[in-house]
C-alpha cells in the first residue's frame, strides 16, 4: 500500500485501485445525484447508487483523459505583479 496525493492504492495487474471521495443524495424523484468531491461541477445520476458509482467512474475516466491530453498542451510563466504597499 502507498499513498499517491493522499490517494491510496495499490498495484494490481499494473492497475492502482484507487478510493475517491465522492457526494450524493437522492433527489426527490427516486434519482440518486452526485459527484466526485475533486470535480463538483460534473453533477450525474443513476436509478440506484450501483449505477450512480458507475457513472462516476465515467466522469472520474473522462476527465483523466481530459487532464491528459490539457498536460501536453500547458505552458507555464511566471507573471510580475506590482502590488501597493
Amino acid at each position: 500500500m502507498y499513498t499517491v496525493g493522499g490517494i491510496y492504492g495499490m498495484l494490481e495487474n499494473r492497475s492502482i485501485i484507487m478510493d475517491i471521495p465522492y457526494t450524493y443524495w437522492e433527489a426527490n424523484d427516486g434519482w440518486f445525484v452526485g459527484y466526485i468531491n475533486a470535480y463538483p461541477e460534473h453533477l450525474t445520476q443513476g436509478h440506484d447508487l450501483a449505477e450512480l458509482e458507475e457513472m462516476l467512474i465515467d466522469v472520474y475516466q473522462i476527465r483523466q483523459d481530459e487532464e491528459k491530453r490539457l498536460a501536453q498542451k500547458r505552458k507555464s510563466g511566471i507573471l510580475r505583479v506590482k502590488v501597493s504597499a
